[in-house]
């Protein structure tokens, strides 16, 4: 039988060897490579799918719920101002460094841990362990190429960085093209249709609107208009005004909704890139939310997206680290993180009822 310190060393070596092949989005394979060989390692027989990588539970019996342990295998390019090598696992005072430590290798490595652990002895639910690709670009060849080869999931955990705190709830995004159309002509002549005037009265829509739910964990959905693009040259009257709105819904919202809603009140052309990353939640008072409760944890709601968004099933965020790392110079786990994940995972789900 392994000792805890035994699974916290197996984590951190893996996380190592992670941190050391570079692997952004749409660029895992060599990751996914060591993954699928650590896995096969341990004993089990992995599946993979492009890029995601996962094991189901050796005592796999449809009959009972299924939980899933997810974390994502990719990570973000690094940004100018590293001032260590992003790729080069430094350990220092008990700080792992490198890309990915922290958003989300942490996690990612601690819940494969405990997916040995669990397995290793009797539970009241199977267990499904998921490395998936792309989740940084919410790409079609990451999780949603493999969820749909898994066996039916009741309840998943994601191994993003919550200072192991749970997400019960995370905002959902929807990016909207708002196109205005004028006609052209001459600016000194006072010809044509300013397509920048026919937008300013939808600006101004999508300024003042304000959306009635208000969440609890998540406050309210909002919306912003980020980018705007009109003209050619100071001569020529626009004959379009181009704009992005950043849409994050809170649970009360469906995109779909939210859309048809914008598209009744603007007088503009409006086109969605995607409706497909929704907000998510959990009941607070699901049995697994409960004991987090009693262990002393703190539920909150996550502004930032993850693969969450693309589950059809409740979910929820807690692992190892701090989001605010995430995706900065220099990110880093603490070693004591990943101790303390591995912990609280074993002392959460061991027994638990799902």
């Amino acid at each position: 039988m392994m000792l805890q310190e035994e699974y916290v060393s197996d984590a951190v070596d893996l996380l190592k060897k992670l941190i050391a092949t570079p692997s952004v989005s749409r660029n895992e394979k060599e990751a996914a490579d060591i993954m699928e060989q650590t896995i096969r390692k341990y004993g089990f027989e992995p599946h993979r799918e492009a890029n995601n990588i996962w094991i189901i539970d050796p005592h796999y019996d449809e009959s009972r719920p299924t939980l899933l342990l997810n974390a994502h295998i990719d990570t973000v390019k690094p940004v100018a101002s590293w001032t260590r090598n992003p790729f080069s696992p430094d350990v220092e005072d008990g700080v792992l460094y490198g890309l990915g430590s922290n958003d989300c290798g942490g996690g990612l490595c601690s819940l494969l841990q405990i997916f040995r652990m669990l397995t290793a002895k009797p539970q009241q639910y199977n267990l499904i362990y998921l490395a998936s690709a792309e989740e940084e670009v919410s790409g079609k060849d990451g999780i949603t190429r493999a969820l749909p080869l898994l066996p039916h999931i009741d309840l998943a955990i994601v191994g993003e960085p919550t200072g192991m705190n749970p997400a019960v709830a995370e905002k959902g995004l929807m990016v909207l093209d708002v196109i205005a159309h004028g006609k052209s002509g001459h600016a000194a002549r006072n010809e044509g249709v300013n397509a920048i005037y026919e937008a300013l009265d939808d600006m101004r829509w999508i300024r003042d609107y304000k959306f009635e739910k208000v969440s609890e964990f998540l406050g309210p959905t909002k919306m912003t208009l980020t980018v705007v693009n009109a003209g050619t040259q100071h001569n020529v009257i626009p004959d379009k005004c181009t704009m992005l709105v950043d849409i994050r819904t809170n649970e009360f919202y469906d995109n779909e909704e939210v859309y048809e809603f914008i598209c009744q009140h603007l007088k503009s052309e409006v086109k969605a890139h995607s409706f497909r990353l929704k907000s998510s939640r959990i009941d607070p008072a699901h049995p697994l939310i409960r004991k987090c409760v009693a262990m002393g944890m703190k539920p909150f709601g996550s502004p930032t997206l993850s693969d969450q968004a693309l589950m059809h099933f409740p979910s929820f965020k807690l692992g190892p680290g701090e989001s605010s790392r995430s995706h900065s110079a220099d990110e880093f786990i603490k070693i004591s993180e990943i101790r303390d994940a591995i912990s609280k995972y074993e002392t959460l789900l061991d027994g638990a009822t799902i």
